[in-house]
């Protein structure tokens, strides 16, 4: 049991980290996919590993994540040049940027410190580039989503050996924790509202879509199905939330290089539907928010091991 736990939480540091482990002639495609039709754009084809798109709020460009570096992409696949990000040159899957699109968040894996679960920790600086500034000061802690009015991260953090969810003051470094359960908790993501956060769980032995308030409460699941749902993001309409489903159970972790689709859930019918087929990704294909600013499209990343 011991060396289970032990493989089981190797595993787990390994994806948090961004360490995808791609093959090294893979192909990535960066993907716009209208939710409504289906239909779709491949933007960017390369030999190499990226993941990890954002898109920006006013819609011309895309942050996308290749080692450790943040680069833009035009909404046309042209290449516009690095995020000056600073010392926080080593940055992981899990970026972003805040609502009114002032706010650049990173998760950097900060040679500074360490600990078993990862040395990932959190820092804010202006969306064009700048000098980062440090949000948490405890590791590892794991970005993954901004409140409307830019007071509070959310984020997943490995606090005395559990994953949970925590959210922190952006002034003032107040941690708190929000989820308690058994298993790992992650993924966590404030509506465009922010009335609710979005995050998903291994509490009950298999990973599944949950929502709770800002302060923790009315923790609620959301999906009920066999697949591995991972990465749930809210849209704009504060009603549709796209998330990405792994084919077979992957005991708690979030690999790259497996079958994986992505998929679509109506908070208020309980509906979902595949936006996509079957693809090879997982890890890095659609980890942070990557909703267009209005509503119609998402952006991810599928992966193709040979030309």
């Amino acid at each position: 049991m011991k060396r289970t736990l032990q493989l089981f939480l190797a595993s787990l540091v390994v994806s948090f980290a961004g360490f995808a482990q791609a093959p090294p002639d893979i192909v990535s495609e960066l993907v716009l996919l209208n939710v409504k039709t289906g239909k779709e754009k491949v933007i960017l084809r390369e030999k190499r590993h990226f993941e990890a798109p954002n898109w920006s709020r006013d819609g011309r460009h895309l942050l996308i994540n290749a080692s450790g570096r943040l680069e833009k992409i035009s909404v046309k696949g042209r290449k516009m040049g690095m995020i000056d990000t600073g010392f926080a040159d080593n940055c992981n899957n899990d970026h972003g940027l805040s609502f009114d699109g002032r706010w650049l968040i990173v998760s950097h894996n900060d040679e500074r410190v360490s600990s078993p679960g990862g040395n990932s920790r959190i820092f804010i600086l202006p969306a064009m580039g700048g000098v980062p500034r440090l949000i948490t000061a405890n590791y590892p802690s794991y970005w993954h989503g901004i409140s409307p009015d830019n007071r509070w991260v959310v984020y997943c953090a490995m606090r005395d050996g559990a994953w949970d969810v925590y959210k922190t003051n952006v002034i003032t470094d107040e941690e708190i924790r929000l989820t308690d359960a058994a298993g790992l908790d992650d993924g966590p993501e404030y509506s465009y509202d922010g009335e609710w956060i979005y995050f998903n769980s291994h509490r009950t032995g298999r990973m599944h879509v949950y929502r709770m308030r800002p302060d923790g409460s009315g923790q609620t699941q959301l999906t009920f199905d066999d697949y591995d749902n991972w990465f749930p993001h809210p849209g704009p309409d504060n009603r549709q939330v796209v998330y990405i489903s792994y084919m077979e159970d992957q005991q708690g972790g979030h690999p790259f290089g497996k079958d994986v689709r992505i998929r679509l859930l109506d908070v208020e019918t309980k509906q979902t539907r595949d936006l996509t087929p079957v693809f090879y990704g997982g890890q890095g294909s659609l980890n942070v928010h990557s909703w267009s600013p209005d509503g119609k499209s998402i952006a991810f990343v599928r992966y193709i091991e040979k030309e």
